[in-house]
């Protein structure tokens, strides 16, 4: 009779563990990107709004990543953007080119490669986000070796991939993404203000194509001396090369401990 009590209440506790298990939501990563500059006055709540997203996570079943990306195109007109970078203006070009805009623009908010407005819009965010969240996802896991004080192996793996557009082809990208910066902007539109980043893009690699269902990739990173080891992020994503959606992604923090 004990013995039945005890089997019992092990099968209870089974079925209250799958019961939970099948109710619990686990949130859908979705990338969020923001090209944005220092030298732009439209920008700083464009900025703001990237942080309380990220910050915040206020859509439910979202994992909101952020990716905070400076354009140089700015810099000739007042002030130079120390975050900025040609390669993020050329990934910007890539999207004017796939969503069929005049020109690119800052602040320019871009949600899993599949939707842009602009980047200060609190409800056209929330709106593509929730609507980001219908599309099929790749799980996407990072694995991460330290192997040297500023070196980081990132191993990144793909599993139950969305079907590739026809004629296209998907990338596996990694970014590394620094959070806490500010900049006091001296000169240019926003001359005399303390601007404040969350998710400053500090590199952004395509490591290889994806072609299979499911995919790995690794790549070897270098960390800057001047890039603060607790506020950094290891951000993984497959994108389709001519579309731009994105499939999947993933997002750990940098373990803070030196070798």
């Amino acid at each position: 009779m004990r013995l039945f009590r005890v089997l019992a209440a092990v099968l209870a506790l089974v079925l209250a563990t799958r019961g939970s298990a099948v109710t619990a939501s686990k949130s859908t990563p979705v990338l969020v990107e923001l090209f944005t500059s220092e030298g732009c006055s439209s920008c700083p709540p464009a900025d703001a709004l990237l942080r309380t997203l990220a910050d915040t996570q206020p859509i439910a079943g979202a994992e909101i990543i952020a990716l905070s990306q400076h354009v140089d195109y700015w810099d000739q007109l007042g002030w130079r953007d120390r975050f900025s970078s040609a390669a993020l203006t050329n990934r910007q070009q890539q999207y004017g080119r796939a969503f069929n805009i005049d020109s690119i623009y800052t602040p320019q908010m871009v949600v899993d490669g599949r939707e842009e407005f602009v980047g200060s819009d609190a409800s056209r965010a929330r709106r593509a986000i929730g609507k980001a969240l219908s599309a099929p996802h790749a799980v996407v896991s990072i694995a991460l070796d330290l192997t040297g004080p500023d070196r980081v192996a990132v191993s990144v793996t793909a599993r139950d991939l969305p079907d590739v557009s026809r004629g296209d082809h998907a990338e596996i990208v990694v970014a590394v993404t620094e959070d806490q910066l500010r900049s006091e902007v001296r000169r240019g539109e926003n001359k005399g203000r303390l601007l404040t980043h969350t998710a400053v893009v500090r590199e952004l690699r395509v490591v290889r194509a994806a072609t299979l269902p499911e995919l790995s990739a690794r790549s070897e990173l270098t960390l800057a001396p001047d890039w603060q080891r607790e506020h950094l992020r290891i951000v993984a994503f497959i994108q389709e090369r001519a579309s731009r959606r994105v499939l999947g992604a993933a997002a750990v923090p940098l373990p803070s401990a030196r070798r």
